[in-house]
């Protein structure tokens, strides 16, 4: 049966570009006829002739165009597996895709990728979504780690890597009105307007425990699952935010928002998850080993 031959792709490719068998000979150090041996075994396989010969050389024939594309980009696929497999740049280009679940800070994720994303030859991608989806992306190389403020559950056959990256407080953040009401926390929060994180949230577990603990029900106004939604929401007025004040920075130095309680028995997590692989990306344990927490947290497991 007729196959392809990598060879005769590259030597189809130089003989295209010089339109010349002489030329593209000395190119390649090959003798012109056995060049043209090999692009005539090259046109056998496909079955179609790929050159013309007039009086000022060799011109593509309809079919030698459509062949040129796909040769390119097979040409260029294999080099950027010799660039994977070599720990070189692909193409002299790095392209880091990065998935970030919904709920994730924006201002931690700018922070997270500030390194890389004025570097000359450095595109990043951002792929946002739930967590068990960017996970199905990250296992099949469609993205290269996953941000996201809780660990991935493992096991033998999902062997993550769970890099903690920082731990922020918590807080209870509105406009500067709420600052006068003096409320206590958590019990002078009966029937007090909040916006939560949605209930996958570990912070909203753990706030919800802290208000049963005191016998206490707030008025849940609104639950959202992105961070940026939850900080519009914030700046309505309508009710107390629970927050990572990261969050919520900019707003807080303009003066647009007020922390009015900080809870200390509650923290986010930032977790950098990436797979096991035998050729990480480069820009991958850069960035992870500049804010991983040291010691023992800097690869953590979440329970399997």
């Amino acid at each position: 049966m007729p196959f392809l031959n990598y060879h005769h792709l590259r030597y189809f490719r130089v003989i295209a570009r010089e339109l010349s068998l002489t030329r593209a000979a000395a190119r390649l150090n090959l003798s012109a006829p056995a060049l043209s041996i090999q692009l005539k075994q090259l046109e056998e396989n496909l079955g179609h002739v790929l050159f013309t010969r007039e009086r000022g050389g060799l011109t593509l024939t309809e079919a030698g165009r459509l062949a040129l594309e796909y040769a390119d980009t097979i040409g260029r696929t294999g080099e950027e597996l010799m660039d994977v497999m070599q720990h070189r740049p692909r193409g002299g280009r790095q392209v880091l895709r990065v998935g970030a679940v919904a709920t994730l800070s924006r201002n931690f994720l700018l922070e997270f990728l500030r390194p890389v994303l004025r570097r000359e030859g450095v595109e990043v991608v951002v792929r946002s979504g739930a967590l068990r989806e960017l996970m199905v992306m990250l296992h099949a190389h469609q993205v290269d780690l996953v941000l996201s403020n809780q660990a991935a559950r493992r096991d033998v056959g999902t062997p993550w890597h769970n890099h903690l990256l920082a731990e922020q407080p918590v807080a209870l953040v509105g406009t500067a009105d709420w600052k006068k009401r003096r409320l206590k926390f958590p019990g002078g929060f009966a029937d007090v307007a909040v916006i939560l994180p949605s209930l996958e949230s570990n912070t909203r577990a753990g706030f919800d425990r802290l208000l049963a603990a005191a016998g206490v029900r707030p008025r849940v106004v609104a639950e959202v699952d992105d961070m940026a939604t939850l900080r519009l929401l914030a700046r309505e007025g309508g009710g107390l935010a629970l927050v990572p004040p990261v969050v919520v920075r900019d707003e807080i130095e303009r003066g647009e928002l007020v922390e009015t309680h900080r809870v200390p028995e509650l923290r986010e997590t930032f977790y950098a998850i990436t797979p096991s692989r035998r050729f990480p990306h480069p820009l991958v344990d850069e960035l992870v080993a500049g804010r991983s927490l040291g010691g023992a947290r800097k690869r953590s497991s979440a329970p399997g």
